[in-house]
């Protein structure tokens, strides 16, 4: 009962820091703008953004059925795409935005009796995504650059971000160095012995790894797409050049949303979208109002992750 209490609280905890999280970035912007900017985007958009969104897990259903099978798992494709529904509602509505996945690898493991390997193949499948979704971000950032779009400003505290997170794995590092026994390191050492064969076999051999990049760039290309519908929709979209930079920016809301610290990544991702805005000589109500459309859009997306647990209970009764 106790550790219960504790998980409700912190479910509460994170809930209340996302909302104070959400509610800093509308303070900090026009209220009245950002209500304008909102009340732009054209209810006509949403049909096209959720289809997106069906292929969008579709797409990815798919990419988590085929890593599974190179580690020798079977996966329905019905199944996987009831489970990926599954697991991006539970995202959505628990802290962290991994732990629908992390029910998903459970289920799958207790299904085909291979814990690990199911634990392993959403692990590489999710990784798949965010190393093509990184390389989008590098390519995104270096083109607002190289075409004069970006400002100069900010690049200190961006500095200070990426010397922050050199001085952690550092700390890390030595920590495993110093801190560890030897038998600890050699069940360690194992274990990454099992986790490179796994990554071989599912994301780095020849022909896996174009099959993986290339699903990983349609998952993105329909995230991103969802991004243009909803600014289509606002009538942002005057120019191809336009087009380019609202992808250029998703992409980086997008990589905002890994930082695990708030709910499905808003607050995070607003706070983004005020930062980068600006930057390109856009307002910053813009940026949130797309933002915003974008984390409503994906929450009622995964309500059918809802009716399954819905459906799961009634059939347990």
């Amino acid at each position: 009962m106790a550790d219960l209490n504790t998980r409700t609280a912190r479910l509460a905890a994170r809930w209340l820091f996302t909302a104070l999280l959400v509610g800093l970035v509308v303070w900090s912007v026009d209220g009245s703008a950002l209500w304008q900017e909102l009340g732009r985007i054209s209810p006509f958009v949403l049909l096209p953004a959720f289809a997106l969104t069906v292929l969008q897990v579709a797409l990815s259903a798919w990419r988590w059925r085929y890593t599974v099978e190179r580690l020798g798992l079977s996966l329905p494709l019905s199944a996987a795409i009831r489970e990926y529904y599954l697991a991006t509602f539970l995202n959505q509505v628990l802290p962290g935005g991994v732990l629908g996945d992390v029910n998903r690898a459970w289920r799958h493991g207790r299904e085909a009796g291979e814990r690990l390997s199911a634990m392993h193949g959403v692990a590489i499948e999710r990784l798949s995504g965010q190393l093509v979704l990184a390389l989008a971000v590098v390519v995104s950032v270096s083109w607002l650059f190289q075409a004069g779009q970006f400002a100069p400003r900010a690049i200190e505290n961006g500095l200070w971000v990426v010397t922050g997170i050199a001085f952690l794995a550092f700390t890390a590092w030595a920590a495993l160095r110093t801190g560890l026994s030897g038998g600890l390191l050699k069940g360690l050492a194992d274990y990454l012995r099992l986790l490179r064969r796994d990554l071989f076999q599912s994301l780095l051999r020849w022909p896996v790894l174009p099959v993986q990049i290339g699903s990983s760039l349609l998952v993105l290309a329909s995230y991103l797409g969802v991004f243009l519908c909803l600014a289509w929709g606002a009538g942002y979209l005057n120019s191809l050049e336009a087009a380019a930079v609202i992808v250029a920016l998703g992409s980086i809301l997008l990589l905002s949303m890994v930082i695990p610290l708030t709910l499905a990544g808003w607050g995070i991702r607003e706070g983004a979208a005020a930062v980068v805005w600006p930057m390109v000589g856009l307002p910053a109500e813009q940026g949130v109002a797309l933002s915003v459309g974008y984390g409503a859009l994906v929450l009622v997306s995964s309500l059918p992750g809802m009716v399954f647990i819905v459906v799961g209970k009634l059939r347990l009764a």
